[in-house]
């Protein structure tokens, strides 16, 4: 199956350009030349990853991707932008890009860095037991839908594959390892502070009183566990 992916560009030469290239690649694209337009469509429509820029009428790219973040939608968001500050990519990984390259970019660094996040992100619905409780949080994983007290909690695509993990794997003691496996891809080698990075992230948003969590519990010397 094709996996569709929504790009949302007012640049019509780079919409046609890009556009050309993932449909050779064998990816389903579709478009969208506003910030509105592209999160109706987002909203609306069920897509495996979108491209989006930064800068576009309407509606801007970083206020888009916040919106969809606090809809609670968890599809992977690779943003383009011609800003090379900083702050402008702080600011877009924080309200839940997963991914970040700014113009002009490589054709094969964006490709891959678009089969990265595609490998990422769940291909496979899930079966029973695709709805999990803890607390005041709901996890719907085959909608990809988490809510606190009800109301839409905003993951990123990497911070939702990392609770379906520990969800699936309930109560183990789980390495930055094999995290770093399962989630990143990252080979054993590998010395990086993500793990505790996102998990912090999911203690924020989950947890009632993150200094003092509940639910994601660190092992010491060890890793993670989630409480059964």
């Amino acid at each position: 199956m094709e996996e569709r992916i929504l790009l949302v560009e007012d640049e019509r030469g780079l919409v046609v350009t890009l556009g050309d290239r993932l449909h050779s690649e064998g990816y389903q694209v579709e478009t969208a030349g506003d910030g509105k337009e592209g999160l109706d469509r987002a909203t609306q429509e069920p897509f495996d990853l979108i491209v989006l820029d930064v800068m576009l009428p309407r509606k801007n790219g970083l206020d888009v991707c916040r919106d969809l973040r606090q809809r609670g939608l968890t599809v992977p968001i690779l943003m383009l932008t011609a800003r090379s500050q900083t702050v402008d990519k702080v600011l877009g990984l924080k309200l839940g890009a997963d991914d970040y390259v700014t113009k002009p970019f490589d054709m094969h660094e964006l490709l891959a860095r678009i089969e990265a996040l595609l490998r990422r992100a769940p291909s496979t619905p899930p079966g029973p037991g695709a709805i999990h409780q803890f607390g005041a949080i709901r996890v719907d994983l085959r909608r990809a839908e988490v809510t606190r007290e009800a109301k839409p909690v905003g993951l990123t695509a990497r911070e939702f594959q990392l609770l379906r993990y520990f969800l699936e794997q309930r109560g183990a003691t789980l390495s930055r390892k094999e995290l770093l496996k399962e989630i990143w891809g990252y080979n054993a080698a590998t010395s990086t502070r993500t793990v505790d990075v996102h998990v912090a992230g999911l203690r924020q948003k989950l947890e009632k009183d993150p200094g003092h969590p509940k639910f994601i519990l660190t092992v010491t010397g060890l890793g993670y566990k989630f409480a059964s």
